[in-house]
């Protein structure tokens, strides 16, 4: 077992909230980025692809290089957001192997992905595919449980089934029997992908089913639809994904909103200097960095009008320093053009 002993414990008295894991857009630039405007009370990482053997610190590090900060901020961002490894495979024992190896490089919570509805993810017995089986399910929690210290939380993502919900149940009872610490849900079935709308309604069945706290994800754009998946997935804890990335500060009204208070909007102007720090941030390249920026930017259209304008400039570009000059530039004119 390993020696490290996590110093986080979730507060499910209160309601959570979350920033979820999406591979190639909440990497570790991103989650600074985010976390700096948002107070989410953890947030989960890109998964990490279990396959043979138990990986070596260097690949943990690549995901999650807050496991390599000191002191207080080992295993969260910068802004002190708890970061917790996720992890992704198909054999009990290398899952649980790799899960010692995270919390002894100083990980706070293991989170085993059973929902990635990737094509390449499925085809090697990872991800949502395994919803399928409950009884893997079962084995690969419990085999991680039982590896990792019991001051570690150890959770699971699902989705609601693979191709429907008939074992929704089977599942659900699968991750309690095995001890899980907690359960996220994203609201659809891998068939369903990331099409509108997300069922929170066929959240409920579980959450009052089960023991364990349940965290609702999928389809949460703003604070209306934060309130309405609360309501129907009979839960206050939940994870935002794509419109965390849309609209920054969507935590922190929907957490204003649970305080009887009204939160500002967040500025452009604001945001803009954020964009200028996120692409004067590491990358392997400058075309990724310009690469995924163009994709942040463009998420930001469906929140910001200002998003619109700018895009339509800055898709013509393809140099990293002609975007920063021109964003340096719009911060300290206001001007789009």
């Amino acid at each position: 077992m390993a020696s490290h002993l996590s110093q986080f414990s979730p507060d499910f008295t209160k309601p959570q909230i979350v920033l979820a894991p999406m591979e190639g857009l909440t990497d570790p630039l991103m989650r600074d980025i985010l976390t700096s405007i948002g107070h989410y009370d953890w947030t989960v990482s890109e998964f990490i692809r279990v396959t043979q053997h138990v990986l070596p610190a260097h690949v943990f590090y690549k995901f999650v290089p807050e496991l390599l900060h000191e002191d207080n901020l080992k295993g969260k961002t910068i802004h002190g957001t708890p970061v917790h490894v996720q992890l992704l495979g198909s054999e009990p024992d290398l899952m649980a192997g790799n899960a010692i190896r995270a919390v002894e490089l100083g990980a706070l919570a293991i989170d085993i992905n059973f929902g990635c509805p990737a094509k390449t993810v499925n085809s090697h017995r990872g991800g949502s595919v395994l919803l399928t089986e409950p009884e893997t399910l079962y084995q690969i929690i419990h085999a991680v449980r039982q590896a990792v210290p019991s001051a570690t939380p150890v959770s699971a993502k699902i989705r609601l089934g693979y191709e429907d919900t008939s074992l929704t149940q089977e599942i659900g009872d699968a991750v309690q029997s095995a001890n899980a610490s907690w359960l996220t849900i994203h609201a659809r079935t891998k068939t369903q992908g990331y099409k509108p709308p997300a069922y929170w309604e066929l959240i409920a069945p579980l959450t009052q089913r089960l023991k364990l706290p349940i965290i609702a994800n999928g389809e949460i754009w703003q604070t209306e639809q934060a309130m309405r998946c609360r309501k129907q997935a009979n839960t206050p804890h939940i994870m935002l994904g794509r419109g965390a990335v849309t609209r920054p500060d969507l935590v922190n009204q929907i957490k204003a909103m649970d305080k009887g208070d009204r939160a500002e909007n967040m500025a452009w102007h604001a945001l803009l200097k954020l964009q200028i720090a996120f692409l004067q941030g590491h990358a392997r390249s400058d075309n990724m960095l310009v690469g995924r920026y163009k994709q942040w930017l463009g998420m930001l259209t469906q929140g910001y009008e200002e998003a619109s304008e700018l895009w339509q400039t800055v898709k013509k570009q393809k140099q990293l320093e002609t975007i920063v000059a021109m964003l340096q530039a719009q911060s300290q004119t206001g001007d789009c053009s």
